[in-house]
């Protein structure tokens, strides 16, 4: 490659393509939209999924599991995580398990499992509690301090009308 074919074939302003204007233009007749079909008239465009008439992908893939789509995650933190993270005396909030490290990722509510010993007194403040994790803050001198969470969703239930039958 030399210097001056580096911007051989690149042009800034390219005319537009003209289609639709006659024979000599190379995109007359038909303008480039070909013989008949659905793709002849202006606006259509084929679906994302379409694949030439062949059953999509999105449709021969079986679909498995469940979505909650309005579902709240929830993170769970052991006992003996904050055991080793934090130090006697300190206050254990929803915030400083982010910052630690403990409660890494996305989630709603924090909950702290029953798993692993706590010798030292914490301040703990999160969502949720196991009655063993409970159990093993208090046993240690610390205190639990339950926060509370997003207001539930509530779902409207249709009232069902009970008619009386015609005649009688």
């Amino acid at each position: 490659m030399k210097l001056n074919d580096v911007n051989k074939g690149i042009h800034k302003n390219t005319k537009r393509l003209r289609v639709g204007r006659g024979p000599g233009s190379g995109r007359g007749r038909y303008a480039g939209r070909g013989n008949k079909g659905q793709g002849q008239l202006a606006g259509w465009a084929a679906p994302l999924i379409f694949e030439g008439g062949g059953t999509p992908l999105i449709r021969r893939i079986p679909k498995r599991g469940f979505h909650n789509a309005h579902g709240r995650i929830v993170k769970g933190v052991n006992v003996g995580a904050l055991q080793d993270v934090f130090p006697a005396g300190s206050e254990v909030t929803p915030q400083s398990l982010r910052e630690s490290g403990l409660a890494k990722g996305i989630w709603d509510e924090i909950k702290i499992l029953g798993n692993g010993e706590l010798k030292h007194a914490l301040k703990v403040s999160a969502h949720h509690f196991s009655a063993q994790a409970r159990e093993k803050i208090s046993a240690a001198g610390g205190t639990v301090t339950e926060l509370p969470g997003p207001a539930p969703v509530v779902r409207k239930v249709k009232k069902v009308s009970r008619k009386k039958p015609a005649g009688g």
